[in-house]
């Protein structure tokens, strides 16, 4: 028996025949109205009337509890009666699940996850253009053509556009120890094939050596995403990304740096030349070697907890219906993230065509200057360095992705103008200044495109958006290098830059057309009070029956960030 039928019997009992006064008790400032006076829902009744209805009804209302204390409920009943979760009890243990699920911890290891990446990357991108900065060197020695030496460079973004979906495969279902393992271990691979090249007669050696560096470049440019997202807190995500795509730029630098500086210009030494390349592809082989084996220490695939509520609540690891062809579909009907893939395809290529072609316009310009060539490149590349982490801080603080993107691409624009119309000015020292002007810019462009590609394609994997950004990168790369190389071979530098220019103002057009939905920030935003969380674990569902981006998305309103 319950209380409210203990209620109903008592008042039946006691009443004088009021048909009414079934499920209520009566109350009044007097006793003898507790009968007669006006009934009172038993909903109703708290502290306040029972004071005003005098001693009777206190102990009408003791008796009660008392009689109700007696009765005991069936488990089933009193499971049917309670609310879904068992009632008090219930609700905390529901809330202690939550916050379990939504429990967060930073870990010191972060750090060094990031820096034995940001390593071995530097020393891949170092490999990329240590020919490309010394073309005239490698071409009297190998005594080959131009574009010869120029595909030892363009062959890394070949492999990189068909591998990208098993790396990316790989680094969904496999985790990122593994991923990590086979960019570091191919790049240390890759370094000591090339030692086994030097002979004036080995170049399909140096060639192939090259093709495996490219492979291990492939497990390496779509981490930098991942690795922030998976190890690192919504405050210094972007900060993280913007780090782990420095080292492969500062490898960028040193290639630009040293490889002028160790491997001269000796003209008819053959055997010097050869001894300084051997010297120089030595070096590299035992600095990759070394990177490999702390990548085995140091690398694991995600920390014991989730670094932020974005994370906490995705999935450990891909459910047993996870498509990863579902994934690419999903990705490819995102309309703001097929503009991105365009644009940052624009920004990046033009970035690898000036890369690569550097050492032919300056040469083509200024005659006998490969070691300014080379610092020229260094100055393009440390300043770009400057520009991502500005951008990265930035990011981290104002959360304003696609203003931020939106400005560095015009800035790119004009860095890329002004350089185009002053290479040719006969004033070295002027175009040391506007590439540096162009590198800050359109290198510290390279971060931003990446977790913008990350906070608007959320909750899809990280290393599947920028391994389609790096892919779209390379397709253009490919593209802009020939056809600029082309040009600048049979009119001027001066042709050759205004093509990329007119495609950078494309890239502005593109980018301003992206519709921004910060879904990431959205689900920190929300986990923080500031919008409402979803109310359980993701994980709870199966895919096959909800997709984790339905989820998010019906579980959280995400805010537009304001268009420009």
């Amino acid at each position: 028996m319950v209380a409210g039928e203990l209620v109903q019997e008592h008042t039946r009992a006691e009443s004088t025949g009021a048909p009414d006064a079934v499920g209520t008790i009566t109350g009044g400032k007097a006793a003898h109205e507790l009968r007669s006076g006006p009934l009172v829902p038993i909903d109703k009744l708290d502290q306040y009337t029972v004071l005003e209805s005098g001693d009777e009804a206190v102990n009408l209302l003791k008796a009660l509890n008392s009689l109700a204390s007696e009765q005991e409920i069936p488990p089933d009943e009193r499971e049917a009666m309670l609310p879904k979760g068992g009632g008090v009890g219930g609700e905390e243990e529901n809330a202690k699940k939550e916050n379990k699920c939504l429990e967060t911890k930073l870990y010191w290891r972060r750090f060094g996850v990031l820096a034995i990446f940001s390593l071995y990357s530097l020393v891949n991108s170092f490999q990329w253009i240590q020919y490309s900065i010394i073309t005239n060197v490698f071409c009297a020695y190998y005594g080959v053509s131009s574009s010869q030496v120029d595909w030892l460079s363009i062959v890394y973004m070949v492999a990189y556009i068909p591998l990208i979906f098993p790396a990316t495969w790989l680094l969904d279902k496999k985790g990122l120890k593994l991923t990590a393992l086979m960019g570091a271990g191919l790049n240390c691979l890759g370094a000591w094939v090339k030692c086994a090249s030097v002979s004036r007669d080995l170049f399909g050696v140096t060639m192939f050596a090259q093709v495996i560096c490219s492979l291990a470049q492939v497990f390496i440019l779509g981490l930098p995403s991942r690795i922030a997202s998976v190890w690192f807190g919504p405050k210094e995500v972007s900060t993280a990304c913007a780090t782990a795509v420095l080292g492969n730029q500062l490898g960028t630098a040193i290639g630009f740096l040293l490889p002028p500086v160790l491997v001269p210009n000796t003209s008819g030494d053959f055997e010097l030349m050869g001894h300084n390349i051997k010297v120089m592809f030595y070096g590299t082989a035992i600095i990759a070697s070394v990177l490999f084996i702390l990548t085995v220490i140091i690398f694991k695939d995600r920390p014991e907890m989730p670094p932020s509520y974005a994370q906490a609540v995705l999935p450990d690891s891909p459910p047993e219906d996870y498509s990863y062809k579902q994934s690419i579909v999903n990705l490819f009907q995102n309309k703001a993230f097929l503009l991105l893939l365009v644009s940052y395809g624009i920004m990046t290529g033009s970035f690898y065509s000036v890369s690569t072609l550097l050492n032919q316009m300056i040469m083509a310009c200024y005659e006998s200057q490969e070691l300014n060539a080379g610092r020229i490149g260094l100055t393009l590349v440390v300043a770009g360095m400057v520009g991502s982490i500005i951008c990265g801080l930035w990011l981290d603080y104002t959360k304003t992705y696609k203003m931020t993107t939106l400005a560095v691409y015009i800035l790119s624009f004009l860095g890329m103008v002004i350089f185009t119309f002053t290479l040719d000015l006969k004033n070295i020292y002027l175009v040391f200044f506007t590439a540096g002007v162009l590198g800050f810019f359109m290198t510290g462009y390279l971060p931003l495109g990446f977790e913008f590609g990350v906070e608007i394609t959320y909750p899809e994997s990280e290393g599947t958006s920028s391994g389609l950004l790096n892919a779209f990168a390379q397709i253009f790369g490919i593209i802009f290098t020939l056809i600029q190389g082309q040009l600048t071979t049979a009119y001027n530098p001066l042709v050759g830059n205004l093509f990329l220019c007119a495609w950078i103002f494309l890239g502005i057009l593109l980018t301003a057309l992206i519709k921004s939905e910060l879904k990431r920030n959205n689900v920190n935003m929300a986990a923080e009070g500031k919008q409402p969380l979803p109310t359980g674990c993701p994980v709870e569902v199966s895919t096959a029956e909800m997709t984790t981006a339905t989820k998010l998305k019906n579980s959280i309103s995400f805010s537009h960030e304001t268009s420009v």
